[in-house]
């Protein structure tokens, strides 16, 4: 099982951003997908989320109305569109995978994480 991060880089506030999560070794459909991220100092935040069962999307109220995730069966792929960024997004994002698909938010629930991927807002 694996997941790998990419996408992350520098850009201004208001800039957008395009995260991917690739998956391998498992079926999306059976597992729930969510994106978090963690700054210096912080604790590890769940922001979005989507379910391989029924392709619900979940938000935190953070990120509601700017981020937006997806998936691409075909490709195995997971994407969080991120748009109207700030300062306080600048963090190390990361995705996992959940089999249970139970309290989203909480990264304990989740059985296989991918490496991070940093994502600074500054101008």
């Amino acid at each position: 099982v694996q997941l790998q991060a990419s996408g992350g880089g520098l850009v201004q506030p208001g800039g957008s951003l395009k995260l991917s999560c690739e998956t391998s070794g498992f079926t999306l459909d059976y597992y729930a997908i969510g994106w978090f991220r963690q700054a210096p100092g912080k604790e590890r935040e769940g922001i979005s989320c989507i379910s391989g069962r029924d392709g619900s999307k979940y938000y935190a109220d953070s990120v509601k109305g700017r981020f937006a995730v997806s998936r691409d069966s075909a490709k195995n792929t997971i994407y969080l569109q991120m748009n109207s960024l700030k300062p306080e997004d600048t963090a190390v994002y990361y995705c996992a995978a959940d089999y249970g698909e139970t309290r989203w938010t909480l990264p304990r629930a989740y059985d296989f994480w991918g490496q991070g991927t940093q994502v600074t807002v500054s101008s």
